[in-house]
């Protein structure tokens, strides 16, 4: 891997990691179209520590207080009917099927999943869903009204995120609308549920990222991943300031056309041979 490519990655994972557009889609486009080979899963997986340490900071005191809640309820039952205490069962609960899914299909995402027919079919087929639930969505229910049905729904919505181009962040986001979730509501507990599935993955992942992705490339160099994952946390915490501010204001369209016109792109790109599916 290239310093241009490990910069340029970072920044398009810092922009793309809390927008309902797919970040590991974009990362493996990106990837395809600019630099001819695939950075890789494990490359995705390790760049969203960087984002996710930004959702940790920018929502610091609100976790903080959910952890400590839950902890406390687990022996005072007069606080168990705190929101918060709710909050940290919603999203412990909310990540059990990413973790299955994730630990079942290891070899898949890894692989298969990472082909750019499907990510095109899924940039364009969950936006006509997103733009669905945007019409749909009746948008009267905010964080107090938040029941384990919405964590538990919200939780298999994020785990379509293992395949790349359906966005975790836009799954949520959709089926938080289909639920009748205010569109900040939805985005709020997007952010927080996806932080032990994120952390975790990229755990996982560091043994793996310094293997080249495909036989016959460089794969980063430690100093690479640091610069990548770094530029991915300074850009990510200014996109999810940006995004709370936006969805409390707009509508989820603009991200409905983006991702068809995308995904169009992609498949043309393909189809005339300028880019290869694998």
């Amino acid at each position: 891997m290239t310093w241009v490519e490990a910069i340029v990655l970072g920044i398009v994972q810092g922009l793309t990691e809390f927008l309902p557009v797919s970040s590991s889609g974009h990362l493996r486009i990106t990837s395809a179209i600019f630099f001819g080979r695939d950075a890789g899963a494990s490359f995705t997986a390790v760049t969203q520590l960087g984002t996710e340490a930004a959702v940790l900071i920018y929502f610091f005191k609100d976790i903080w207080r959910i952890v400590r809640t839950w902890f406390v309820g687990l022996w005072d039952p007069s606080v168990r009917s705190s929101l918060d205490y709710r909050m940290g069962w919603y999203v412990i609960i909310g990540t059990i099927p990413i973790g299955v899914f994730g630990l079942l299909f290891k070899d898949a995402i890894r692989d298969t999943a990472r082909n750019l027919y499907l990510i095109s079919f899924t940039l364009i087929f969950f936006a006509l869903v997103l733009a669905f639930a945007e019409y749909w969505g009746r948008q009267t229910r905010t964080l107090e009204n938040f029941r384990m049905r919405d964590g538990v729904v919200m939780g298999f919505a994020q785990a379509m995120a293992l395949i790349p181009g359906v966005s975790r962040s836009g799954g949520t986001l959709t089926f938080g609308l289909l639920l009748n979730l205010t569109r900040e509501t939805a985005a709020r507990y997007s952010f927080l549920l996806a932080i032990p599935a994120v952390v975790l993955s990229g755990v996982f992942s560091l043994g793996d990222v310094f293997e080249p992705a495909e036989p016959g490339t460089a794969a980063p160099s430690v100093a690479q991943m640091v610069v990548a994952t770094v530029i991915a946390f300074a850009i990510g915490y200014a996109a999810i300031a940006w995004l709370l501010r936006y969805v409390a204001h707009h509508t989820l369209y603009l991200f409905v056309l983006y991702r068809v016109a995308l995904g169009t792109l992609v498949l043309c790109l393909l189809l005339t041979g300028t880019i290869s599916a694998t």
